[in-house]
């Protein structure tokens, strides 16, 4: 059995609520594992993500980056959801950090042992979250955008990190790629970049079926992006 509970936090007068999921019947604090959502906000493939979490043993906490009850239903308003927070980077570190302490003051959360996830637009806020200096254990890219934050000064990266990332993807091509490993490097980083032949954007979510937008769902990209997802979490929180 799982336990489900709505958690509000707040950054800079922003109220945001996530979704923290937890082993009902878990002993003493267990590792959590933040998880950020695409440009659409908060949703199912989120949450869904924090139950599979919880049913490994970790407390899935399926956080807010927009605010509470915040949600985009096309790409106009999606577009319009991220452009602030894409525009301040600044700002975007410091909303995922708001989520990353949040997770950590929850009684059932080993606050020692924090990792985080993110899709998409979620892939760059948990890349941020390692690159603001802050001490995750790992954060995990899946089919998540690269490019760094711009007039902000580089931190050492104590993140483990690990990119999931389709080799079709339109919106990062090879040479965001070739650039994202020199930043890794050049920032101390234990990196892992895994990439999917043949998958493009979106490679996990199974309504994803627009190639001319580049975002069709991949069944081998998505099984085996989640065996190493597993993986990865085993290692960096034991």
């Amino acid at each position: 059995m799982l336990a489900e509970t709505l958690i509000e936090y707040e950054h800079d007068g922003v109220v945001l609520e996530g979704l923290l999921v937890t082993p009902d019947e878990a002993a003493g604090p267990i590792p959590g594992v933040l998880i950020a959502h695409a440009w659409g906000g908060r949703g199912e493939i989120e949450e869904t993500c924090a139950r599979r979490l919880a049913a490994l043993g970790y407390a899935g906490f399926a956080i807010d980056m927009y605010g509470k009850g915040v949600r985009g239903t096309s790409r106009d308003e999606n577009a319009a959801l991220i452009a602030p927070l894409l525009n301040d980077r600044a700002m975007l570190q410091a909303r995922i950090g708001s989520a990353f302490s949040a997770l950590q003051n929850q009684s059932q959360v080993d606050s020692n042992k924090i990792a985080a996830l993110g899709y998409c637009f979620g892939g760059l806020c948990v890349l941020d979250l390692a690159r603001s200096g802050l001490a995750a254990c790992g954060v995990i890219s899946v089919h998540g955008l690269f490019a760094p934050p711009e007039g902000l000064p580089p931190q050492p990266i104590q993140a483990k990190v690990l990119a999931l990332h389709g080799h079709r993807d339109p919106m990062v091509p090879v040479e965001a790629v070739n650039q994202f490993e020199a930043e890794l490097t050049a920032g101390g980083a234990d990196w892992q970049i895994h990439v999917y032949g043949n998958a493009m954007h979106a490679f996990t979510n199974p309504a994803a079926d627009d190639p001319d937008f580049g975002t069709v769902y991949n069944a081998d990209a998505d099984r085996r992006s989640w065996a190493a997802i597993r993986f990865f979490l085993a290692e960096v929180l034991g």
